[in-house]
């Protein structure tokens, strides 16, 4: 029995020993993909993209705002000289914008995170792909993102190569 648990102690020290040493001989990258993500021109105009898209949603629930900042200027100005009646009116109007803002505005905002989200996903598996084929190109064994590491040399930052890779221009293989 002796005999067995000294045995497996010592496959587990030579299998570490031979993981240790794989480990050494890996060539491991790093890329600061928020970097590279503002670097890209295409991010530049994902907001302006997606604005454009809603433009028409977007000038609406900036109407109802104006109107329900004219309605609340008026019901403070206004309240002392107006009749009961033309006060209730005025308050029912601003609750009426109030729900009708409401009701418009959060699902605008859920549909402009959204396809903001979606873009943005886009443009970061352009930026995976550009990552994966630097690393082919340049055998490297495991990239990690930049804010993961505290150190790294500057020759295994691949940041500027991987912005390279992203610029270089499409070539589509024609059909045979």
């Amino acid at each position: 029995m002796k005999l067995l648990k000294h045995t497996a102690m010592a496959v587990t020290l030579a299998a570490s020993l031979v993981t240790t040493g794989a480990y050494a001989q890996q060539k491991i990258g790093v890329v600061n993909v928020q970097e590279i993500f503002q670097r890209m021109p295409q991010a530049a105009t994902l907001q302006q993209t997606v604005t454009t898209e809603f433009k028409d949603e977007i000038d609406a629930v900036q109407r109802m705002e104006k109107d329900l900042q004219y309605f609340l200027e008026k019901q403070r100005r206004d309240t002392a000289t107006m009749s009961p009646e033309e006060i209730t009116q005025l308050e029912q109007q601003i609750i009426a914008l109030r729900n009708e803002y409401a009701a418009k505005a959060q699902p605008l905002q859920e549909n402009i995170q959204r396809r903001s989200n979606e873009e943005r996903n886009k443009l970061l598996a352009l930026i995976q792909q550009s990552i994966n084929a630097v690393a082919a190109n340049e055998s490297y064994d495991v990239i990690l993102n930049a804010g993961a590491v505290t150190f790294i040399t500057d020759e295994h930052e691949l940041s500027i190569k991987v912005i390279d890779e992203l610029n270089k221009p499409v070539v589509s293989n024609p059909a045979n």
